[in-house]
């Protein structure tokens, strides 16, 4: 019973799957290659036409194994880049926490979301843009995060803005439905959800009680400063197709936001990031 389980467990990994899809690639091919060579050997006579069988069905046999190989890459390629964001969004959580003035500990516990975005370009000429990718998780009933969505902001300004920047932004939600009720798979922060520059304190103990008056608070760093950009404006966009890669095909927003199941060590460790805070 246990073995059967466990071997359940298994099979339900995206690499296990990317194996059987590897596999099944192989194993059409070689039918291919015996049914093509059959009928093949079935009308020669000579040997040199046998020896030219033979050369034909080495080739499609090298063919099926590169075509496996490829899938096998693609799938893990694609899986990295999740992973990538997901240790990079844990990366720029501790290195808020690292300044002398960070993230008041008291927001974060009041705050029901949170969204990450590592390095989003902030960049302008008159006619500003944003654009960058991380990552949102919610607070369930347990008080616990839940698994992280993958996210995608964009957004445009106009005024006087001249270069191109890398900024760490931190997003934190007084209310998660915010996040777990958006419509359509976007929403834009603006109006009732419009966003302030969040206060910081001297250190995560700090006394001061902080308390979540606007509806979101914005905090971003370049080059280890706070940067102070308006996400007013902005939209934040559920990728979807960044968590079929990530947790598997049809893996629904809300059914993320609602579970805490993920074994991923950088899931888990970016939900500890959270919780050290």
């Amino acid at each position: 019973m246990d073995l059967n389980i466990h071997l359940t467990k298994y099979l339900n990994t995206k690499k296990a799957l990317c194996m059987i899809k590897a596999f099944l690639v192989f194993k059409y091919f070689q039918f291919f290659i015996n049914l093509h060579s059959g009928t093949f050997l079935g009308t020669i006579s000579n040997k040199e036409a046998l020896i030219d069988s033979m050369k034909i069905r080495k080739r499609w046999l090298y063919a099926s194994v590169m075509m496996s190989l490829l899938l096998l890459a693609t799938t893990a390629r694609a899986e990295d880049k999740e992973t990538e964001r997901v240790q990079k969004a844990t990366a720029v959580f501790e290195d808020f926490g690292k300044m002398k003035e960070s993230i008041p500990a008291t927001l974060l516990e009041q705050a029901e979301g949170i969204v990450i975005i590592p390095k989003m370009i902030n960049a302008g000429f008159g006619i500003g843009g944003k654009r960058g990718k991380g990552v949102a998780l919610v607070k369930l009933a347990s008080g616990e995060w839940s698994d992280p969505v993958f996210v995608t902001l964009t957004g445009g300004s106009i005024g006087f803005q001249i270069g191109v920047q890398a900024v760490d932004l931190v997003l934190l939600f007084k209310h998660k439905e915010a996040l777990t009720e958006a419509k359509s798979g976007d929403f834009t922060i603006g109006g009732d959800l419009s966003a302030a520059a969040g206060p910081v304190g001297r250190s995560t103990s700090a006394n001061t009680d902080y308390k979540l008056e606007a509806e979101v608070y914005s905090y971003s760093r370049s080059k280890g400063l706070f940067a102070g950009i308006s996400i007013n404006g902005s939209n934040i966009a559920f990728d979807q197709t960044a968590n079929n890669s990530f947790y598997g095909n049809k893996a629904e927003t809300k059914t993320l936001f609602a579970s805490d199941s993920s074994a991923s060590k950088d899931v888990k460790a970016l939900k500890n990031a959270l919780y050290a805070k």
